[in-house]
């Protein structure tokens, strides 16, 4: 996608005193583990370096600096320069947001490339903005079902048990299924499993390596070609940081923001296959959903998430209709 800033933002640079400008970065995954989402925000930092335009970032990963739900609030305010963000943490702040984890919304890495090309991003993106952070990076990242007790296919296999879900709209879905939710972040799922807190839990296929969840999962349900889950997880700017630099250190962020968009969305695809040759080495079942699978959970969210988003959510029905107009 092409990144399109405000002119708004761009004519509010200012000039900055004389020598280097430091940018915080943090986020709540593993550093130097091969997790994909500390890679981009590494590779922008490296480019902005390369571009010779006193700014330097430094990157804080595996909640170091911040606590996984606190960034968005952090990034927001201007206490933190930059994070990477699963914006669905933050919509207990904007509930909007959580139409970026809808069940079955996006369901290949195909649909969402075409996604962030599409008057739903634009929307997103502005809602994004008005909170006060800029998107320097999209990022789609599919995922699936761990259990300790069972497969999960159908909805009656996840009948009974304590699930973690990510976001509301996928929570709503579960429980309609006669799953129980416990909250948390990704980075806390691990001990959750680990101490029996939880039974199951929805993720992104690259925290399900990352977090070493084959350690603690009987079954994974790999995302196949009916990935059910799917999460936006951007790297932001803060707006009022963003306003504060200059234009040649402007364009050096959206640059180099592109550029690791660009290979994010070559990687994206990887992950997955990356998950299941993993958990399958570990000694984990792995299965995928049916068609029929698919389908009696879309049904299911329809008369849950997707009819409680479009009836509570102020524009929720119109963001639910620009994204799937989106072939």
């Amino acid at each position: 996608m092409k990144r399109i800033i405000p002119a708004a933002i761009i004519a509010a640079a200012m000039p900055l005193a004389a020598g280097a400008e430091v940018l915080k970065a943090s986020h709540q995954f593993p550093g130097g583990k091969g997790d994909a989402r500390d890679e981009m925000v590494q590779m922008i930092a490296r480019d902005v370096a390369e571009a010779d335009v006193d700014l330097e970032i430094r990157v804080y990963p595996g909640e170091s600096l911040y606590k996984a739900k606190e960034q968005w609030s952090a990034v927001t305010s201007g206490q933190l320069d930059m994070t990477s963000f699963p914006l669905d943490y933050a919509a207990g702040r904007v509930p909007q947001f959580s139409v970026t984890l809808m069940p079955g919304l996006v369901r290949n890495h195909e649909r969402a490339r075409r996604l962030n090309d599409s008057p739903f991003m634009e929307d997103l993106h502005k809602m994004i903005e008005d909170a006060g952070a800029v998107v320097l990076s999209d990022a789609w990242l599919s995922g699936g079902f761990v259990s300790k007790q069972n497969c999960i296919t159908g909805p009656d296999t996840i009948s009974g048990q304590v699930t973690r879900a990510a976001g509301p709209a996928f929570e709503q879905m579960l429980v309609a299924a006669g799953a129980s939710i416990s909250s948390m972040p990704s980075s806390e799922i691990y001990t959750g499993m680990q101490t029996g807190v939880l039974d199951a839990a929805n993720t992104s296929s690259g925290s399900m390596v990352s977090y070493r969840l084959f350690e603690q999962g009987k079954c994974l349900t790999a995302p196949g070609d009916n990935a059910l889950w799917f999460m936006y997880e951007p790297v932001l700017i803060s707006k009022k940081k963003f306003e504060r630099l200059d234009e040649a250190q402007q364009k050096a962020l959206i640059d180099a923001g592109k550029r690791a968009e660009d290979w994010f969305a070559e990687q994206a695809a990887g992950l997955d296959s990356k998950m299941v040759e993993t958990f399958t080495e570990a000694g984990v079942e792995v299965v995928e959903m049916s068609q029929d699978d698919f389908d009696a959970w879309l049904t299911i969210a329809r008369e849950t998430s997707y009819k409680n988003f479009a009836d509570e959510i102020e524009g929720g029905q119109d963001l639910i209709d620009k994204a799937m107009a989106v072939e």
